[in-house]
Protein backbone atom coordinates (compact mmCIF):
# COMPACT_ATOMS: atom_id res chain seq x y z
CA UNK A 1 0.00 0.00 0.00
CA UNK A 2 3.09 2.37 0.72
CA UNK A 3 4.19 2.27 -2.93
CA UNK A 4 1.07 3.07 -4.28
CA UNK A 5 0.55 5.79 -1.85
CA UNK A 6 4.20 7.06 -2.68
CA UNK A 7 4.22 7.03 -6.07
CA UNK A 8 7.31 8.85 -7.73
CA UNK A 9 5.71 8.67 -11.51
CA UNK A 10 5.05 12.48 -11.19
CA UNK A 11 8.44 13.39 -10.56
CA UNK A 12 8.98 11.24 -13.45
CA UNK A 13 6.41 12.74 -15.90
CA UNK A 14 6.23 16.07 -14.87
CA UNK A 15 6.24 17.64 -18.28
CA UNK A 16 3.86 15.49 -19.53
CA UNK A 17 1.00 17.15 -17.57
CA UNK A 18 1.07 20.87 -19.19
CA UNK A 19 1.86 19.33 -22.86
CA UNK A 20 -1.75 17.06 -22.60
CA UNK A 21 -3.50 20.79 -21.66
CA UNK A 22 -1.99 22.32 -23.95
CA UNK A 23 -2.41 19.40 -26.87
CA UNK A 24 -6.43 19.64 -25.91
CA UNK A 25 -7.52 23.12 -25.21
CA UNK A 26 -4.87 24.25 -28.41
CA UNK A 27 -7.18 21.51 -30.51
CA UNK A 28 -10.70 22.99 -28.96
CA UNK A 29 -9.92 26.57 -29.36
CA UNK A 30 -8.74 25.75 -32.73
CA UNK A 31 -11.24 23.66 -33.80
CA UNK A 32 -13.59 26.21 -32.72
CA UNK A 33 -12.13 28.92 -34.52
CA UNK A 34 -12.04 26.94 -37.54
CA UNK A 35 -15.81 26.33 -37.23
CA UNK A 36 -16.14 30.09 -37.03
CA UNK A 37 -14.11 30.69 -39.87
CA UNK A 38 -16.23 28.17 -41.87
CA UNK A 39 -19.50 29.86 -40.81
CA UNK A 40 -17.70 33.48 -41.93
CA UNK A 41 -17.23 36.24 -40.53
CA UNK A 42 -21.19 37.86 -41.16
CA UNK A 43 -22.40 35.36 -38.85
CA UNK A 44 -20.18 35.63 -36.18
CA UNK A 45 -20.30 39.58 -35.83
CA UNK A 46 -23.94 39.05 -36.43
CA UNK A 47 -23.78 36.77 -32.87
CA UNK A 48 -21.39 39.47 -31.50
CA UNK A 49 -24.10 42.26 -32.63
CA UNK A 50 -27.13 40.45 -30.80
CA UNK A 51 -24.58 40.65 -27.62
CA UNK A 52 -24.34 43.59 -27.50
CA UNK A 53 -20.77 44.03 -28.55
CA UNK A 54 -19.22 47.31 -29.90
CA UNK A 55 -17.68 47.01 -33.68
CA UNK A 56 -18.94 43.45 -34.18
CA UNK A 57 -17.52 42.93 -36.93
CA UNK A 58 -13.75 43.89 -35.59
CA UNK A 59 -14.36 41.43 -32.63
CA UNK A 60 -15.36 38.50 -34.76
CA UNK A 61 -11.60 38.82 -36.69
CA UNK A 62 -10.33 38.89 -33.48
CA UNK A 63 -12.61 35.87 -31.96
CA UNK A 64 -11.47 34.15 -35.03
CA UNK A 65 -8.15 34.86 -34.91
CA UNK A 66 -7.58 34.52 -31.49
CA UNK A 67 -9.10 30.67 -31.43
CA UNK A 68 -7.51 29.50 -34.65
CA UNK A 69 -4.24 31.17 -34.77
CA UNK A 70 -4.18 30.78 -30.93
CA UNK A 71 -5.31 27.21 -30.58
CA UNK A 72 -2.46 26.86 -33.29
CA UNK A 73 0.29 28.29 -31.12
CA UNK A 74 -1.02 25.90 -27.76
CA UNK A 75 -0.45 22.87 -29.86
CA UNK A 76 2.67 23.72 -30.97
CA UNK A 77 3.54 25.32 -27.85
CA UNK A 78 4.63 28.56 -29.14
CA UNK A 79 4.41 31.45 -27.08
CA UNK A 80 2.59 29.71 -24.66
CA UNK A 81 2.31 32.19 -21.54
CA UNK A 82 0.61 34.88 -24.00
CA UNK A 83 -1.20 33.18 -25.69
CA UNK A 84 -2.97 31.20 -23.05
CA UNK A 85 -3.35 34.51 -21.73
CA UNK A 86 -5.39 35.93 -24.27
CA UNK A 87 -7.53 32.51 -24.61
CA UNK A 88 -8.31 32.69 -21.07
CA UNK A 89 -9.74 36.27 -21.84
CA UNK A 90 -11.49 34.70 -24.33
CA UNK A 91 -12.95 32.35 -22.19
CA UNK A 92 -13.85 35.02 -19.48
CA UNK A 93 -15.96 36.78 -21.91
CA UNK A 94 -17.87 33.65 -23.24
CA UNK A 95 -18.55 32.67 -19.30
CA UNK A 96 -19.70 36.04 -18.94
CA UNK A 97 -21.72 37.17 -21.72
CA UNK A 98 -22.99 33.82 -23.40
CA UNK A 99 -23.08 30.90 -20.47
CA UNK A 100 -23.20 32.31 -17.01
CA UNK A 101 -27.33 32.72 -16.87
CA UNK A 102 -27.80 29.40 -18.64
CA UNK A 103 -26.96 27.89 -15.34
CA UNK A 104 -24.33 25.33 -14.82
CA UNK A 105 -24.38 22.46 -16.62
CA UNK A 106 -23.45 21.91 -20.53
CA UNK A 107 -26.87 20.29 -21.62
CA UNK A 108 -28.22 23.73 -20.86
CA UNK A 109 -25.69 25.93 -22.45
CA UNK A 110 -24.45 26.54 -19.13
CA UNK A 111 -20.71 26.73 -18.03
CA UNK A 112 -19.19 24.17 -16.56
CA UNK A 113 -17.27 23.75 -20.07
CA UNK A 114 -16.00 27.08 -20.06
CA UNK A 115 -15.10 26.95 -16.58
CA UNK A 116 -13.14 23.98 -17.40
CA UNK A 117 -11.28 25.51 -20.35
CA UNK A 118 -10.69 28.83 -18.52
CA UNK A 119 -9.18 26.82 -15.85
CA UNK A 120 -6.84 24.61 -18.69
CA UNK A 121 -5.64 28.08 -20.12
CA UNK A 122 -4.98 29.54 -16.80
CA UNK A 123 -3.30 26.28 -15.71
CA UNK A 124 -0.79 26.72 -18.95
CA UNK A 125 -0.10 30.86 -18.12
CA UNK A 126 0.81 29.27 -14.13
CA UNK A 127 2.78 26.15 -15.20
CA UNK A 128 3.98 26.82 -18.69
CA UNK A 129 3.92 24.82 -21.71
CA UNK A 130 5.58 21.76 -20.89
CA UNK A 131 8.57 19.50 -21.68
CA UNK A 132 7.61 19.23 -25.43
CA UNK A 133 6.97 22.66 -26.76
CA UNK A 134 8.72 25.39 -28.96
CA UNK A 135 9.11 27.68 -25.90
CA UNK A 136 11.09 24.85 -24.03
CA UNK A 137 13.51 24.18 -26.76
CA UNK A 138 14.10 28.02 -27.75
CA UNK A 139 14.51 28.81 -24.33
CA UNK A 140 17.31 25.88 -23.93
CA UNK A 141 19.11 27.49 -27.14
CA UNK A 142 18.68 31.10 -25.36
CA UNK A 143 20.27 29.61 -22.14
Amino acid sequence: MQNILKCTCGEKWIGVGPFLVRITVGLIFAMHGWQKLEGGVPGVAGFLGSLGFPAPEVFAVLLIAAELIGGILLILGAFTHWTAKILAVVAVIALFTVHAQNGFFMATGGYEFILLILAATLSLVFTGPGKWAVDSKLSKKAA
